[in-house]
């Protein structure tokens, strides 16, 4: 017999209580508020996260995947989304896909007002991220996360060898 588990209800008092910043070590000016949704819930296949930016701020660093679908959902206010080194204002109701591998990408808040959105994707074992703009790779397997320089990755066999 299958092993169910329970559903699971988080209230709007439980998410404003498990509500924290957090923020990207390679950006300086990245900062969220918020909560991730599905880890709260119990989800372990998807990522789901509820996320405030304030006025100024930036989400992360400009980054792309190679294996784990993403999306931004926009409830309120504006940000600037940069998609493969083209800007676009998005507000609400935009919603932005990144199919894997997905080109780079990166959120900020140039604007007065707090932007607040729903991202989200899936959650392999294993993922691979690049941020061009730092010449880095960061490998996930599981819960450890290692990053070399892209310039220090060498082929495994040469061209012919198996």
């Amino acid at each position: 017999m299958t092993n169910i588990r329970k559903a699971k209800l988080l209230r709007a008092d439980e998410i404003a209580a498990a509500s924290q910043s957090f923020s990207h070590p390679w950006n300086p000016d990245s900062q969220l508020i918020g909560v991730q949704l599905a880890r709260q819930g119990g989800l372990e296949r998807t990522g789901i996260t509820f996320a405030r930016m304030p006025p100024g701020k930036e989400s992360f660093v400009y980054h792309m995947h190679h294996t784990e679908e993403e999306w931004i959902y926009i409830l309120q206010g504006r940000a600037e989304a940069e998609i493969d080194g083209e800007k676009h204002e998005v507000g609400p109701g935009d919603f932005i896909a990144f199919p894997t591998p997905s080109v780079a990408h990166h959120l900020r808040n140039p604007f007065d007002v707090e932007c607040v959105y729903l991202m989200g994707g899936e959650t392999h074992q294993v993922e691979v991220a690049d941020f061009p703009r730092h010449n880095r790779r960061m490998v996930r397997i599981g819960d450890q996360v290692l990053t070399h320089e892209l310039s220090d990755a060498k082929p495994m066999f040469s061209p012919g060898e198996e």
